[in-house]
């Protein structure tokens, strides 16, 4: 039995590493800035990193902090006119101009000198001082908005890399810096720009993109993500993230607290009301389908057929609706809590574990009820068919002929083989408990995985979305090897021993 588990968790390792690919893959082309919208919400809420208050600085902060700064993945497939520090443009415009600049030209020297001459030209801008004294033919206000135009006009030059538009934008800054002396140094600047853009034109080496190169990047953000910033094996001098391998899964978009403090604060009630959905579902679908195979055709096992399956075509917002207002109600009966998992104000310090369990019991009933009902019909008839299947089998015939009683035949010869398609469903317990039921965790504001996982969607919290959808895999493929097991125990005839 340990050789065929190791085995299988040897076999479960590529699904693994697909997983993680394909969450990684999806994370990083998710459309927005996370950096943007960090920044802008710590911005909008007054708050300042350790960085520093300037936007650039803490636009840095945050790249260095979700690794942005560093290539994708270990090895990038390009051409010769291209660079391998590309990367480290962390303008997403100015990056894809300068692809389509080094696409065009060839020739990666000469674009990052025009783009540096750019930089300078920008720099220029805001050592620019306007005072009273400033200005011939313009006033000072005047002089101001001139320089704002001519800055903003600048700064949009470094994301163009059609000739049309990159000349015109030259016209236009030629045109304003020439109206005043103020603007003299810039002047010089775009003089430079416009030597080193044609100094780009005319050492254009085309051919190059043709020719294919293999960039590698120990360092990565694939990497990161998996291992973490620090040692790769042990953890140790982590600054920002241990990687997922560890349980890191990064930092969350929307409230900037790690993602996993997220999921073990949520994980908790999910897992409550899918276990003891399963436990309930078992214990009643279980005798139900053994009494209906037994009792094939009777007026029991059509009645129950019939009663299983309307519960079963019941969908479970329209039920978890119908009991709120039936049984929550205080205008009908008003017995049930109709939100949350506990009373608003609390429990008291000196309330005992007995009182507490009493108080939260309310807030439980209506919940479970729509999650386990709808597993009985299927739990039930999954388990009746089993048994029909399993009782004309050769042993059975056997056991009954050796004079056996027909409870002993039943459940110590029969229901262990009939066992085994549930134990199959077993399998989806796992994933099902961190994935929790969206639906109903909204409509009962049960703070569980299901209501977070519909929040991260709303507003677009891509790691805690991954988190979820990576955690979910890898107990799919645990839920798999635990069936596998059960089998073992529960079906002698089956060995896993070579």
């Amino acid at each position: 039995m340990v050789k065929y588990i190791l085995k299988r968790i040897l076999v479960f390792l590529p699904t693994l590493v697909a997983i993680t690919l394909i969450s990684f893959v999806i994370i990083i082309n998710s459309p927005g800035d996370p950096v943007e919208r960090l920044v802008v919400s710590a911005q909008s809420n007054n708050e300042f990193g350790s960085q520093g208050a300037n936007q650039e600085e803490q636009k840095k902060f945050w790249r260095e902090k979700l690794g942005l700064n560093l290539p994708v993945f270990y090895f990038s497939l390009a051409s010769l006119a291209e660079s391998d520090t590309l990367f480290k443009i962390s303008d997403k415009n100015e990056k894809n101009a300068l692809g389509h600049l080094s696409s065009e030209y060839g020739n990666w020297e000469e674009i990052s000198l025009f783009y540096c001459s750019l930089k300078r030209l920008n720099q220029e801008h805001e050592l620019i001082q306007v005072d009273s004294a400033t200005g011939k033919a313009n006033s000072q206000n005047d002089t101001r908005d001139q320089l704002n135009i001519a800055y903003f006009e600048s700064l949009s030059l470094r994301s163009c890399y059609q000739e049309t538009v990159i000349q015109s934008k030259f016209s236009n800054l030629e045109k304003i810096y020439r109206e005043d002396t103020v603007f003299e140094p810039l002047l010089t600047r775009l003089l430079e720009a416009q030597l080193a853009y044609k100094a780009m034109k005319s050492k254009a080496t085309p051919w190059k993109k043709y020719i294919p190169v293999l960039f590698f990047y120990p360092e990565n953000q694939y990497h990161r993500w998996i291992f973490g910033d620090g040692n790769s094996l042990s953890g140790n001098n982590a600054v920002f993230t241990k990687g997922i391998i560890r349980g890191d899964f990064g930092t969350s978009y929307q409230t900037k607290q790690p993602v996993s403090e997220l999921i073990r604060s949520k994980i908790g009630w999910s897992l409550f009301f899918s276990m003891m959905a399963v436990v309930i579902g078992y214990l009643i679908s279980i005798p139900l389908g053994v009494h209906s195979a037994v009792k094939k055709g009777s007026l029991f096992d059509r009645s129950i057929t019939l009663f299983l399956f309307i519960l079963y075509s019941i969908p479970s917002f329209w039920l978890a609706t119908l009991l709120l207002m039936t049984f929550a109600n205080p205008d009908v009966f008003f017995i049930f809590p109709a939100s949350g998992v506990q009373p608003i104000e609390g429990f008291g310090n000196n309330a005992s574990f007995g009182e507490k369990v009493m108080g939260t019991l309310p807030y439980l009933i209506l919940p479970l009820i729509c999650y386990t009902y709808s597993s009985f019909a299927f739990l039930s008839r999954t388990m009746r068919v089993s048994m029909l299947e399993t009782t004309p089998m050769d042993y059975i015939r056997t056991a009954r002929s050796k004079g056996l009683p027909e409870k002993s035949v039943l459940f110590k010869h029969g229901f262990r083989n009939a066992l085994l398609p549930l134990i199959t469903l077993f399998a989806n317990i796992f994933p099902a408990a961190i994935g929790g039921s969206v639906i109903l965790e909204t409509i009962f504001t049960i703070p569980g995985m299901g209501y977070g996982a519909f929040t991260a969607i709303a507003n677009q919290d891509y790691p805690v979305i991954i988190a979820i959808l990576t955690i979910s895999g890898i107990l799919t493929l645990v839920g798999y090897l635990v069936s596998d097991i059960l089998y073992a125990l529960v079906d002698p005839r089956i060995t896993f021993s070579n």
